[in-house]
């Protein structure tokens, strides 16, 4: 069972997108043991469910809101049946994220649309919900937002996704400047490369082989490496730290 009574984020609340997996998922397991509530989001409705009976079984408070981010009308109702469920806001995690892409020559206008409208326009406006409620109740508060190395440096054939996450790394610094006076931080992740159920296969074949042995140390990451970075940016004894982009990438980044 968890003691909610000694950890750094007892009594409070944080919401999370995209938590049916990868980093969302582990966030919340990793926040929870924080002594956090945890309000989980996301499309797959059986997948929340049964992170909400794990995150229970430890002793962890948890509450499922299913939630498409790219519904904006449903943003402000999630958002309610959150606090509803486990209180005033503390923190929210901005995790949802959709990858894919081609060469520029013949990427869509759909692609567009659903990279941009999940990458950048969800999560600027969830981070506009929180960002509200927080100055309306003269509350401190923390917002992450996950972005990318690809927010960083081109990949080749990734262009609409490398211009949305270069969008997040702008947002969180924008953000961090404007609600700095209200005592909101606002900070950014950017992941490099970590195995998750979307890209496992490809790292597994032997082209993703090849791809991996030119990283810096050869490998990829897991979604544990970011156990410390998740958890110093929500932490309360990290009120001076906002405007941050951190890297989380094992030197991918300096190839």
């Amino acid at each position: 069972m968890t003691d909610t009574a000694t950890l750094p984020l007892a009594g409070r609340h944080v919401f999370i997108t995209g938590a049916t997996s990868g980093f969302g998922r582990r966030f919340a397991l990793v926040l929870g043991r924080m002594g956090a509530s945890v309000s989980v989001s996301g499309r797959r409705v059986e997948r929340l469910t049964s992170l909400v009976a794990e995150l229970a079984a430890e002793g962890i408070k948890a509450h499922a809101v299913p939630l498409d981010v790219t519904d904006l009308a449903a943003v402000e109702p999630a958002l309610q049946s959150a606090e509803a469920a486990l209180g005033p806001l503390y923190a929210l995690v901005n995790n949802s994220g959709v990858g894919g892409g081609s060469g520029i020559e013949k990427e869509t206008v759909e692609n567009y649309d659903w990279i941009m409208n999940t990458n950048v326009k969800a999560v600027y406006f969830l981070a506009q919900a929180a960002g509200r409620r927080f100055i309306e109740r003269k509350e401190k508060g923390r917002i992450v937002n996950i972005a990318s190395i690809a927010g960083m440096r081109v990949l080749p054939k990734l262009s609409v996704y490398c211009i949305s996450k270069a969008a997040v790394v702008q947002m969180t610094k924008a953000m961090a400047i404007e609600w700095a006076r209200h005592g909101i931080n606002v900070n950014a992740i950017c992941p490099g490369y970590i195995e998750t159920e979307i890209n496992a296969d490809f790292f597994r074949s032997e082209p993703g082989q090849k791809f991996m042995a030119r990283f810096p140390r050869g490998r990829i990451g897991k979604v544990e490496d970011l156990d410390g970075i998740i958890s110093l940016m929500l932490d309360p004894r990290s009120e001076f730290m906002t405007g941050a982009i951190v890297n989380v990438d094992d030197a991918q980044l300096l190839m």
